[in-house]
């Protein structure tokens, strides 16, 4: 739509406001019609014109500190050298230069990798011509099937090389070279050479150490003196007389060199074309499993997780206001995080710190929970749902709490008319996980999940009379609320950070995954803003999740630079598992993969190669290799003594007590039982 008015204005504004393209076309005009005349120079740097867009470019770098590293130092390497050096200083390119190309660089310019080696007689010659002066022992390293020693001989014979002294030290040299070498390092010439080949030439000494820089990466002037046998102070009037014709240059080059150093113009530009590339793939997008592997990381998820109460705090702030079910929540999840993390959470409640929300039943004795804090409640949390509609029993227990405030179950009761307590019980659980009534304490939560299956009261507190998942004081959600009104824009703000702080990298799908209000559209002109102001950055962080990425600085450059997590297994529910939120699960036709409570994943640096499925007492690996298996057999012991027990039926639709993972499983406590294999510890 070339002519929408939209358009029409971007291109206007960038035209004539930012580009005066009027002034460019008067000027056009007037060198057309001879009024303006063009000569052309070649200059050794930028012009005045083009070196004050060199400078904004470069003032975009520096002010942009909070750029991801990788991108920072490629957009560095791709400035002009002499600009660079003025505003950031000499040692910059120290951290930009590769120390791995540098080493390359220098093993290709000195003919020591396996393509560059000499294979003929003819290209001992020409080694000769392009390195100087070499021992026999040099061009042994720099040959491939070649014999050295009768390669000299027939050489020498047919007068192409003669054997000299350098600095006291018998070497072979090409014949082009000896006047070269007796007029720059005086040598002296062996007797016979023809007279064409002893016609002085224009710069020896320049062309010397010239050869010397040519072939080598960044070097010392001592260096360079000491492998040419010439005091330091010619060597370096040599070089700044090769530096005024642009052949070499000065400055701080070498991965954790120091000093002033020389090197060859185009071995430099060399060195920052590889060591671009090299940048140029570390801000490519990376795929799934780098994703998942980063997830690992910062969460704080670890097979030997930390201990402490700062340690708890941490884990509860990432954890705010994700639904979680509540079976898995202390078991799996923040034991995930924290090592023993008993009743942690009781007490932050106890001391006002901390709440806990229902959000939706998961059948008869399950249900997920979301914890906040209890400051920010109002900020993260909109209110329960106003449209559900309450019985005869709920409408009394919601009466009686607005009335008396927290309560405890037995007042409830009496206000709801008494009669069966599991009748009134259940009523008022109802509205737990309609985000309607909490707890003080976590205790009933517990209890509700830990009930025997077959049993509806579970163990009783000692008056006998109501079960212990009753226990507690209650109380309306609603009240949590009074006088903290938040407006959409501050929670929405307020979860864009919090998104962030729990994922590091946020894309389309992680809005989706957390089912946020508004959805991504919703969240989006946050993160813009956050963006526009330095705060956060957008890209192409991870490959196939969409082109609207947004993560903090310092998550981008952990995303790149994870590399390993180990094998863990994280219950299908934690928010560090991308699987089947962020990213798609694997396509099994033979197996149901889902994030139920219950259900287990095991990842290998950030590769799904496990789900384990307690329900139906069945494990999938999806990487057979028997080198996993020890490591997979440590995952389900870990697993199974957070249940006390846990019964394998199969493993890939097989009975486990004859799969290949059975003998591995057994040393990890597991023991052939009637129907699998049985955790005994």
């Amino acid at each position: 739509f070339g002519s929408f008015p939209m358009i029409l204005d971007v291109y206007r504004e960038v035209l004539q406001d930012d580009f005066d393209l009027p002034a460019l076309q008067q000027v056009l005009r007037d060198i057309r019609s001879r009024k303006i005349r063009v000569a052309a120079v070649e200059t050794r740097s930028p012009s005045p014109f083009a070196s004050s867009l060199l400078f904004s470019f470069v003032a975009a770098y520096l002010y942009e500190a909070d750029a991801p590293l990788a991108e920072r130092r490629a957009t560095a390497l791709t400035l002009d050298r002499e600009l660079l050096r003025e505003l950031l200083g000499e040692g910059e390119l120290r951290e930009l230069i590769d120390p791995e190309v540098v080493a390359a660089v220098e093993l290709e310019l000195q003919r020591l990798t396996d393509g560059r080696r000499v294979r003929h007689t003819d290209g001992v010659h020409d080694l000769l011509r392009d390195l100087g002066p070499l021992t026999e022992a040099d061009i042994e390293v720099r040959t491939e099937s070649v014999d050295v020693a009768s390669a000299l001989d027939r050489l020498e014979e047919s007068r192409r090389v003669v054997e000299i002294v350098v600095n006291g030290e018998e070497r072979w040299a090409a014949i082009e070279d000896v006047a070269r070498l007796r007029d720059g390092l005086g040598v002296q010439p062996p007797p016979g050479i023809p007279h064409t080949f002893l016609e002085p030439v224009d710069d020896p000494l320049g062309d010397v150490v010239g050869r010397y820089a040519r072939t080598h990466g960044p070097f010392l002037s001592a260096e360079a003196a000491t492998t040419l046998g010439l005091p330091v102070g010619v060597v370096e009037t040599a070089l700044a007389r090769l530096e005024q014709t642009g052949r070499v240059v000065q400055g701080a080059f070498r991965p954790g060199g120091s000093g002033r150093e020389w090197v060859d113009d185009a071995v430099l530009k060399r060195l920052k074309r590889r060591s671009l590339a090299i940048l140029r793939s570390e801000i490519e997008p990376v795929d799934a499993t780098a994703l998942a592997r980063f997830e690992i990381g910062w969460q704080g998820v670890s097979s030997e997780p930390p201990r402490g109460v700062s340690v708890l705090h941490d884990a509860i702030s990432q954890l705010t206001g994700v639904p979680v079910p509540a079976s898995t929540l202390e078991r799996d999840v923040l034991a995930a995080r924290v090592s023993d993390p008993g009743t942690g959470i009781d007490q932050l409640m106890l001391s006002g710190e901390l709440v806990w929300i229902g959000a939706g039943g998961l059948g008869s004795k399950d249900g997920r929970v979301a914890l906040y804090p209890r400051d920010s409640l109002a900020t993260f949390w909109a209110g329960p749902d106003p449209e559900i509609e309450l019985d005869e029993t709920a409408t009394a227990i919601v009466s009686a709490l607005g009335e008396a405030g927290a309560s405890f179950f037995r007042d409830l009761y009496d206000s709801a008319g008494g009669g069966d307590p599991e009748l009134v019980l259940g009523a008022l659980w109802d509205m737990v996980w309609a985000g309607m009534v909490t707890n003080d304490t976590f205790g009933p939560v517990r209890a509700y999940t830990d009930r025997r299956k077959g049993s509806g009261s579970g163990k009783r507190p000692l008056s006998g009379r109501f079960p212990a998942h009753s226990q507690g004081r209650w109380s309306l959600t609603t009240s949590l609320l009074r006088g903290r009104e938040t407006s959409p824009t501050e929670r929405q703000a307020a979860w864009a950070n919090l998104l962030l702080e729990r994922h590091g990298v946020v894309t389309r799908n992680t809005v989706l995954a957390e089912g946020l209000s508004g959805g991504f559209s919703g969240i989006y002109p946050v993160y813009r803003h956050l963006e526009e102001s330095g705060r956060i950055r957008r890209g192409y962080f991870v490959e196939g999740l969409g082109g609207s990425q947004f993560a903090l600085p310092g998550a981008v450059d952990r995303l790149r630079n994870e590399t390993r997590s180990g094998l863990v297994a994280l219950a299908a529910t934690d928010p560090a598992n991308p699987y089947g939120g962020v990213l798609p699960w694997p396509d099994l036709p033979d197996v149901r993969i889902t994030r139920d409570a219950g259900a287990y994943v095991l990842l290998a640096d950030g590769a799904l190669v496990g789900y384990l499925d307690k329900g139906r007492r069945g494990l999938t690996l999806l990487d057979r290799s028997a080198d996993i298996y020890g490591e997979v057999s440590r995952a389900m012991a870990e697993v199974a003594a957070r249940h006390r027990r846990l019964t394998l039926l199969t493993v890939n639709n097989e009975p486990a007590a004859v799969s290949p993972l059975a003998a591995p499983l057994s040393e990890w406590g597991f023991a052939t039982a009637p129907r699998g294999l049985t955790y005994r510890g």
